[in-house]
């Protein structure tokens, strides 16, 4: 008969990775498709109410990342060009790990605040500070 720490290293090695996973945050995923020739990305206001940035910093870098015009309206995004929602979702996890993410203990509790006129990102779990990078 097995003992009981056994029995209980069995069951932690029988859980899933992300079942263990103590993150209460994940970065959130759009949906998208594509008309014609432009993107078309649904959930715009959701997704800024998750990461809790100002919609004008995301646009420009979305903008930028893209080299793509972009427009808003109703929920959503119109991207003047063809982008995948991998791509996309990929620019979103960036955009989040740059912006959102705190860089000391990786929870994404942060707020962008200007100190002598450079922004910074200040975290309000650990109290962490620091600079980002401008657009």
């Amino acid at each position: 008969m097995a003992s009981y720490e056994d029995l209980l290293v069995k069951a932690y090695n029988s859980i899933p990775q992300k079942a263990q996973s103590h993150e209460r945050f994940e970065v959130p995923r759009v949906e998208s498709f594509i008309q014609g020739s432009k993107t078309i990305v649904k959930g715009f206001n959701l997704l800024m109410n998750n990461m809790r940035r100002e919609k004008k910093h995301f646009l420009k870098y979305l903008t930028k990342e893209t080299a793509s015009p972009i427009t808003e309206g109703n929920n959503q995004l119109i991207i003047s060009g063809k982008i995948g929602a991998i791509q996309l979702n990929r620019l979103i996890e960036s955009y989040f790990n740059q912006f959102v993410l705190c860089p000391e203990c990786k929870k994404p509790d942060t707020k962008v605040v200007t100190q002598d006129g450079i922004r910074m990102l200040k975290c309000e779990a650990c109290g962490a500070v620091k600079p980002i990078a401008g657009l």
